[in-house]
Protein backbone atom coordinates (compact mmCIF):
# COMPACT_ATOMS: atom_id res chain seq x y z
CA UNK A 1 0.00 0.00 0.00
CA UNK A 2 1.21 3.52 -0.80
CA UNK A 3 2.33 5.46 2.28
CA UNK A 4 -0.33 7.75 3.72
CA UNK A 5 1.04 11.19 4.49
CA UNK A 6 -0.92 12.90 7.29
CA UNK A 7 -1.71 16.59 7.53
CA UNK A 8 -0.72 18.75 10.49
CA UNK A 9 -1.83 22.07 11.92
CA UNK A 10 -0.77 23.96 15.03
CA UNK A 11 -3.21 23.65 17.93
CA UNK A 12 -3.06 25.92 21.00
CA UNK A 13 -2.91 23.82 24.16
CA UNK A 14 -2.13 26.56 26.71
CA UNK A 15 -1.86 30.34 26.83
CA UNK A 16 1.61 31.84 27.23
CA UNK A 17 -0.12 34.91 28.71
CA UNK A 18 -1.51 32.65 31.46
CA UNK A 19 2.00 31.32 32.06
CA UNK A 20 3.31 34.90 32.34
CA UNK A 21 0.66 35.68 34.95
CA UNK A 22 1.49 32.50 36.84
CA UNK A 23 5.16 33.52 36.91
CA UNK A 24 4.21 36.60 38.88
CA UNK A 25 2.48 34.48 41.50
CA UNK A 26 4.25 34.09 44.81
CA UNK A 27 4.23 30.28 44.49
CA UNK A 28 6.44 30.46 41.38
CA UNK A 29 8.79 32.88 43.10
CA UNK A 30 9.17 30.49 46.04
CA UNK A 31 9.57 27.30 43.99
CA UNK A 32 12.52 27.10 41.58
CA UNK A 33 11.16 23.88 40.05
CA UNK A 34 7.81 25.49 39.21
CA UNK A 35 9.53 28.59 37.82
CA UNK A 36 11.70 26.33 35.66
CA UNK A 37 8.62 24.69 34.16
CA UNK A 38 6.99 28.05 33.47
CA UNK A 39 10.19 29.27 31.77
CA UNK A 40 10.21 26.10 29.68
CA UNK A 41 6.56 26.58 28.69
CA UNK A 42 7.29 30.14 27.58
CA UNK A 43 10.30 28.96 25.59
CA UNK A 44 8.35 26.19 23.81
CA UNK A 45 5.25 28.29 23.12
CA UNK A 46 1.66 27.26 23.67
CA UNK A 47 0.91 25.38 20.42
CA UNK A 48 1.64 21.82 19.33
CA UNK A 49 1.11 19.90 16.10
CA UNK A 50 -2.26 18.25 15.73
CA UNK A 51 -2.24 15.41 13.23
CA UNK A 52 -5.07 15.01 10.74
CA UNK A 53 -5.36 11.83 8.66
CA UNK A 54 -5.35 12.50 4.91
CA UNK A 55 -6.86 9.15 3.90
CA UNK A 56 -9.33 6.69 5.37
CA UNK A 57 -6.65 4.04 4.67
CA UNK A 58 -4.37 5.47 7.37
CA UNK A 59 -4.77 2.47 9.70
CA UNK A 60 -5.37 -0.29 7.14
CA UNK A 61 -1.92 -1.83 7.60
CA UNK A 62 -2.89 -2.66 11.17
CA UNK A 63 -5.13 -5.46 9.92
CA UNK A 64 -2.08 -7.43 8.84
CA UNK A 65 0.07 -6.55 11.84
CA UNK A 66 -2.67 -7.12 14.45
CA UNK A 67 -5.31 -9.45 12.97
CA UNK A 68 -6.94 -10.21 16.34
CA UNK A 69 -7.76 -6.49 16.73
CA UNK A 70 -10.05 -6.37 13.70
CA UNK A 71 -13.11 -5.04 15.56
CA UNK A 72 -11.06 -2.20 17.04
CA UNK A 73 -9.55 -1.28 13.68
CA UNK A 74 -13.00 -1.40 12.03
CA UNK A 75 -14.29 1.23 14.44
CA UNK A 76 -11.17 3.41 14.26
CA UNK A 77 -11.49 3.45 10.45
CA UNK A 78 -14.96 4.98 10.83
CA UNK A 79 -13.56 7.81 12.94
CA UNK A 80 -10.70 8.25 10.47
CA UNK A 81 -13.18 8.51 7.60
CA UNK A 82 -15.11 11.24 9.47
CA UNK A 83 -11.88 13.13 10.20
CA UNK A 84 -10.86 12.98 6.53
CA UNK A 85 -14.32 14.13 5.40
CA UNK A 86 -14.23 17.11 7.74
CA UNK A 87 -10.50 17.78 7.32
CA UNK A 88 -10.31 17.53 11.10
CA UNK A 89 -8.07 15.95 13.67
CA UNK A 90 -8.94 12.37 14.52
CA UNK A 91 -11.14 11.90 17.57
CA UNK A 92 -12.43 8.63 18.94
CA UNK A 93 -14.07 7.44 22.12
CA UNK A 94 -11.44 6.22 24.60
CA UNK A 95 -10.63 2.57 23.91
CA UNK A 96 -10.35 -0.24 26.45
CA UNK A 97 -8.68 -3.45 25.26
CA UNK A 98 -9.54 -6.40 27.51
CA UNK A 99 -7.82 -9.76 27.24
CA UNK A 100 -5.35 -12.15 28.77
CA UNK A 101 -1.66 -11.20 29.00
CA UNK A 102 0.51 -11.73 25.94
CA UNK A 103 -1.97 -10.83 23.19
CA UNK A 104 -0.13 -7.68 22.09
CA UNK A 105 -2.56 -5.08 23.46
CA UNK A 106 0.12 -2.54 24.37
CA UNK A 107 2.05 -3.20 21.16
CA UNK A 108 -1.12 -2.57 19.16
CA UNK A 109 -1.51 0.86 20.78
CA UNK A 110 2.07 1.73 19.85
CA UNK A 111 1.46 0.60 16.27
CA UNK A 112 -1.69 2.72 16.20
CA UNK A 113 0.30 5.82 17.15
CA UNK A 114 2.78 4.99 14.38
CA UNK A 115 -0.01 4.53 11.83
CA UNK A 116 -1.46 7.91 12.78
CA UNK A 117 2.01 9.56 12.77
CA UNK A 118 1.45 11.05 16.20
CA UNK A 119 3.15 10.78 19.60
CA UNK A 120 3.01 7.88 22.02
CA UNK A 121 3.13 7.88 25.81
CA UNK A 122 2.98 4.81 28.05
CA UNK A 123 1.62 4.94 31.62
CA UNK A 124 1.84 1.81 33.76
CA UNK A 125 -1.31 2.02 35.85
CA UNK A 126 -0.33 -1.03 37.90
CA UNK A 127 2.51 0.98 39.43
CA UNK A 128 0.40 4.01 40.28
CA UNK A 129 -0.53 4.55 43.92
CA UNK A 130 -1.92 8.08 43.61
CA UNK A 131 -3.69 10.23 41.04
CA UNK A 132 -0.99 12.89 41.22
CA UNK A 133 1.19 10.75 38.93
CA UNK A 134 -1.29 11.61 36.16
CA UNK A 135 -2.35 15.09 37.24
CA UNK A 136 0.60 16.43 39.23
CA UNK A 137 1.08 17.35 42.90
CA UNK A 138 0.69 20.80 44.40
CA UNK A 139 3.82 22.95 44.24
CA UNK A 140 3.50 23.33 48.00
CA UNK A 141 4.79 19.77 48.42
CA UNK A 142 8.50 18.97 48.52
CA UNK A 143 9.79 17.47 45.25
CA UNK A 144 6.42 18.03 43.55
CA UNK A 145 6.33 17.93 39.77
CA UNK A 146 3.83 17.91 36.89
CA UNK A 147 1.84 14.79 36.13
CA UNK A 148 2.18 12.61 33.05
CA UNK A 149 -0.54 14.41 31.11
CA UNK A 150 1.00 17.87 31.44
CA UNK A 151 4.51 16.56 30.81
CA UNK A 152 3.40 14.77 27.64
CA UNK A 153 1.67 17.82 26.19
CA UNK A 154 4.26 20.41 27.26
CA UNK A 155 7.40 18.50 26.33
CA UNK A 156 5.99 16.59 23.36
CA UNK A 157 5.45 17.73 19.80
CA UNK A 158 1.78 16.77 19.50
CA UNK A 159 -1.56 17.95 20.85
CA UNK A 160 -3.14 14.57 20.05
CA UNK A 161 -0.73 11.81 21.10
CA UNK A 162 -1.84 8.27 21.83
CA UNK A 163 -1.62 7.80 25.60
CA UNK A 164 -1.70 4.20 26.82
CA UNK A 165 -3.03 3.42 30.29
CA UNK A 166 -1.56 -0.04 30.72
CA UNK A 167 -3.21 -2.54 33.08
CA UNK A 168 -5.81 -0.06 34.25
CA UNK A 169 -7.55 -2.84 36.17
CA UNK A 170 -4.53 -3.18 38.47
CA UNK A 171 -4.50 0.46 39.53
CA UNK A 172 -4.67 0.85 43.29
CA UNK A 173 -3.54 2.83 46.29
CA UNK A 174 -5.00 5.01 49.03
CA UNK A 175 -8.66 5.74 48.23
CA UNK A 176 -8.04 9.40 49.10
CA UNK A 177 -5.66 9.66 46.14
CA UNK A 178 -7.37 7.24 43.77
CA UNK A 179 -5.47 7.10 40.45
CA UNK A 180 -8.76 6.40 38.68
CA UNK A 181 -10.28 9.60 40.05
CA UNK A 182 -8.03 11.68 37.83
CA UNK A 183 -9.46 9.99 34.73
CA UNK A 184 -13.09 10.98 35.22
CA UNK A 185 -12.46 14.47 33.85
CA UNK A 186 -9.66 13.56 31.43
CA UNK A 187 -11.78 11.03 29.53
CA UNK A 188 -14.52 13.62 28.89
CA UNK A 189 -13.65 16.08 26.13
CA UNK A 190 -15.55 19.00 27.65
CA UNK A 191 -13.73 18.87 30.96
CA UNK A 192 -10.40 17.78 29.47
CA UNK A 193 -10.34 20.93 27.31
CA UNK A 194 -9.62 23.05 30.41
CA UNK A 195 -7.57 20.55 32.40
CA UNK A 196 -5.40 21.96 35.19
CA UNK A 197 -2.38 20.05 36.42
CA UNK A 198 -2.04 20.46 40.19
CA UNK A 199 1.59 21.52 39.87
CA UNK A 200 1.49 23.68 36.73
CA UNK A 201 -1.85 25.32 37.68
CA UNK A 202 -2.30 26.76 34.18
CA UNK A 203 -5.17 25.69 31.95
CA UNK A 204 -4.13 23.00 29.43
CA UNK A 205 -6.24 21.60 26.60
CA UNK A 206 -5.96 17.81 26.98
CA UNK A 207 -9.11 17.11 24.97
CA UNK A 208 -7.27 15.93 21.86
CA UNK A 209 -5.45 13.06 23.56
CA UNK A 210 -6.26 9.66 22.04
CA UNK A 211 -6.71 7.33 25.02
CA UNK A 212 -6.10 3.58 24.84
CA UNK A 213 -6.36 1.52 28.04
CA UNK A 214 -5.53 -2.16 28.52
CA UNK A 215 -6.83 -4.61 31.10
CA UNK A 216 -7.01 -8.30 31.90
CA UNK A 217 -10.14 -8.08 34.08
CA UNK A 218 -12.93 -5.71 33.10
CA UNK A 219 -14.82 -6.33 36.35
CA UNK A 220 -12.06 -4.62 38.36
CA UNK A 221 -12.66 -1.28 36.61
CA UNK A 222 -15.16 1.22 38.09
CA UNK A 223 -18.40 1.54 36.14
CA UNK A 224 -18.01 5.32 35.57
CA UNK A 225 -14.70 4.65 33.79
CA UNK A 226 -16.20 1.86 31.68
CA UNK A 227 -19.07 4.16 30.70
CA UNK A 228 -16.56 6.58 29.19
CA UNK A 229 -14.92 3.94 26.98
CA UNK A 230 -15.59 1.61 24.09
CA UNK A 231 -14.71 -1.84 25.43
CA UNK A 232 -13.25 -4.54 23.16
CA UNK A 233 -12.62 -8.16 24.12
CA UNK A 234 -9.36 -9.20 22.47
CA UNK A 235 -8.98 -12.89 21.74
CA UNK A 236 -6.04 -15.05 20.81
CA UNK A 237 -5.06 -14.92 17.15
CA UNK A 238 -5.74 -18.07 15.14
CA UNK A 239 -2.86 -19.85 13.39
CA UNK A 240 -3.06 -17.62 10.30
CA UNK A 241 -3.32 -14.48 12.44
CA UNK A 242 -0.33 -15.51 14.53
CA UNK A 243 1.64 -16.10 11.35
CA UNK A 244 0.84 -12.60 10.10
CA UNK A 245 1.83 -11.08 13.43
CA UNK A 246 5.13 -12.97 13.38
CA UNK A 247 5.87 -11.79 9.84
CA UNK A 248 5.06 -8.17 10.78
CA UNK A 249 7.31 -8.31 13.88
CA UNK A 250 10.17 -9.84 11.87
CA UNK A 251 9.88 -7.15 9.17
CA UNK A 252 9.67 -4.40 11.78
CA UNK A 253 12.95 -5.49 13.37
CA UNK A 254 14.81 -5.98 10.09
CA UNK A 255 13.59 -2.64 8.72
CA UNK A 256 14.79 -0.83 11.85
CA UNK A 257 18.39 -2.02 11.43
CA UNK A 258 21.06 -2.51 8.81
CA UNK A 259 21.60 -6.13 9.71
CA UNK A 260 22.40 -8.55 6.84
CA UNK A 261 19.23 -10.63 7.23
CA UNK A 262 16.69 -11.27 4.42
CA UNK A 263 13.48 -9.18 4.40
CA UNK A 264 11.37 -12.24 5.24
CA UNK A 265 12.03 -15.32 7.38
CA UNK A 266 11.96 -18.90 6.17
CA UNK A 267 8.82 -21.02 6.44
CA UNK A 268 10.42 -23.05 9.23
CA UNK A 269 11.14 -19.93 11.28
CA UNK A 270 7.61 -18.61 10.72
CA UNK A 271 6.12 -21.92 11.82
CA UNK A 272 8.20 -21.82 14.99
CA UNK A 273 7.15 -18.23 15.73
CA UNK A 274 3.42 -18.94 15.37
CA UNK A 275 3.59 -21.05 18.53
CA UNK A 276 4.79 -18.07 20.58
CA UNK A 277 2.57 -15.40 22.21
CA UNK A 278 2.70 -12.07 20.30
CA UNK A 279 4.17 -10.30 23.35
CA UNK A 280 7.24 -12.56 23.27
CA UNK A 281 7.91 -12.66 19.53
CA UNK A 282 10.11 -9.57 19.41
CA UNK A 283 12.13 -10.62 22.46
CA UNK A 284 12.87 -14.07 21.04
CA UNK A 285 13.57 -12.77 17.55
CA UNK A 286 16.16 -10.31 18.83
CA UNK A 287 17.83 -13.14 20.68
CA UNK A 288 17.66 -15.31 17.55
CA UNK A 289 19.31 -12.67 15.36
CA UNK A 290 22.20 -12.48 17.81
CA UNK A 291 22.48 -16.27 17.93
CA UNK A 292 22.63 -16.45 14.12
CA UNK A 293 25.33 -13.81 13.90
CA UNK A 294 27.46 -15.54 16.53
CA UNK A 295 27.14 -18.70 14.43
CA UNK A 296 28.32 -16.81 11.35
CA UNK A 297 24.93 -16.89 9.62
CA UNK A 298 22.96 -14.09 7.94
CA UNK A 299 19.71 -16.04 8.03
CA UNK A 300 17.70 -17.48 10.89
CA UNK A 301 16.98 -21.16 11.34
CA UNK A 302 14.15 -22.54 13.44
CA UNK A 303 16.53 -23.66 16.17
CA UNK A 304 17.51 -20.01 16.77
CA UNK A 305 14.01 -19.39 18.19
CA UNK A 306 14.57 -20.59 21.73
CA UNK A 307 11.17 -20.68 23.44
CA UNK A 308 12.83 -21.98 26.62
CA UNK A 309 13.94 -18.38 27.25
CA UNK A 310 10.38 -17.52 28.27
CA UNK A 311 11.38 -18.25 31.88
CA UNK A 312 8.96 -21.06 32.50
CA UNK A 313 5.89 -19.35 31.02
CA UNK A 314 3.87 -21.36 28.53
CA UNK A 315 5.13 -20.42 25.09
CA UNK A 316 2.28 -21.89 23.08
CA UNK A 317 -1.00 -20.02 22.75
CA UNK A 318 -2.89 -23.08 21.55
CA UNK A 319 -5.03 -23.06 18.43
Amino acid sequence: MEPVIPLADLQPIYSVADVDRALEDSAAKRNDGLKGWYDRMRELGGSRYIIKPSSHKAVDDLYGAAPNFGDVIDDIRKFVALAVAGREALQFTPILLVGEPGLGKTHFAKRLAGALSTGYEFVSMSSLTAGWVLTGASAQWHNARPGKVAQTLIEGDYANPVVVLDEIDKSGGDHRYDPMGALYALLERDTASHFKDEFIDVGIDASHILWVATANDESAIPEPILNRMNVYAIGRPDADGSRRIALAVYREIVDAHRWPFPPEPSEAVLERLTAIPPRDMKKLLLDAFGTAQLAGRDELVAADIDAKRLCGRRARLGF
